[in-house]
């Protein structure tokens, strides 16, 4: 279904589902958080064009988007994305960075060639970012190398990261460490808050920060209010995802009002990704999942 067609439809499973019927952002007004959706989260509603589904979101009070898989467009849908975007004035969230070795060693074993590839990556990324008004770009580690103590592990991670930053830097551009849950990623080398944490004190630059995924580090290690206090200074972004399921805020065991209270009162004004599923299928689960976005964007 057009976004453009969606008011004269009716609602009435919207209505069933507990949540608001279609409204545009002059009647709701912008979200006072910068959460980013991403492709096909409103696709029943806004149909398959990616400017629509931009467009949908603008008009449902998002000044964000998040995109992963950015970096492997074609750069003619590239631009047309950015100039979507810079005319609802939306800021343009991560896409991922590099080729992430989930099942090998990738940054932890020192390997000079893989090495290499991450650092020819991080400067591909470089020219994507610049063509999408990008400032993030994630990375993760890799796996583990049960042959190597963590020290020497972490001592080479680091050492890509120096050199990743030091082609980033110079543009004003952020590479965000993600750690991911050890449940739904077995095996890799970043885990928790406090690891990247103490990476990013040792690469020691503004081109290298942390990502905060919501949803990982409460499987990780949860604390997570004292977690964002503790590194504060390191983190540049924010991921979504309530748990268990992954889906949007309220569906599960965080209270996403009192962490966004939270990170609001801090005065973050960057982007949080909207990284997880749709709880409900279809048109109206879509607008339940902005009602439920609304719900806890009270404070």
């Amino acid at each position: 279904m057009n976004r453009r067609d969606f008011v004269s439809t009716g609602l009435t499973g919207a209505v069933a589902l507990g949540c608001a019927p279609y409204q545009s952002v002059s009647a709701s007004g912008a979200f006072k958080l910068r959460y980013a959706p991403h492709f096909g989260m409103f696709k029943h509603n806004a149909g398959d064009d990616l400017v629509d589904q931009i467009m949908f979101a603008a008009d449902q009070g998002f000044t964000a988007w998040e995109d992963n898989g950015m970096k492997g467009r074609a750069i003619d849908v590239q631009e047309r994305i950015a100039t979507a975007m810079a005319q609802r004035g939306m800021q343009m969230g991560v896409f991922v960075a590099h080729s992430i070795h989930w099942r090998e060693p990738n940054l932890a074993n020192g390997d000079p060639d893989l090495r290499a590839q991450f650092l020819t990556d991080i400067e591909e990324s470089v020219e994507v970012a610049k063509r999408v008004n990008a400032t993030w770009m994630t990375v993760v580690p890799g796996h583990v190398d049960l042959r190597l103590d963590m020290g020497y592990q972490t001592a080479n991670v680091v050492e890509s990261l120096r050199r990743g930053s030091d082609i980033l830097e110079p543009h004003g551009l952020v590479m965000v460490l993600e750690p991911l849950n050890p449940v739904n990623h077995p095996g890799l080398f970043l885990k928790k808050i406090p690891q990247a944490y103490e990476i990013c004190r040792a690469v020691d630059s503004p081109a290298c920060k942390i990502l905060n995924d919501l949803y990982h580090q409460q499987i990780t290690e949860g604390n997570l209010i004292p977690n964002i206090d503790a590194a504060w200074n390191e983190i540049a972004y924010f991921q979504i995802g309530d748990n268990p399921g992954r889906k949007e805020p309220t569906t599960g065991e965080i209270n996403y009002l009192n962490v966004f209270k939270h990170i609001h009162s801090k005065g973050f004004t960057g982007v949080l990704g909207m990284e997880h599923g749709n709880m409900y299928p279809g048109a109206e689960g879509e607008m339940a999942l902005i009602e439920a976005y609304r719900s806890v964007d009270t404070f």
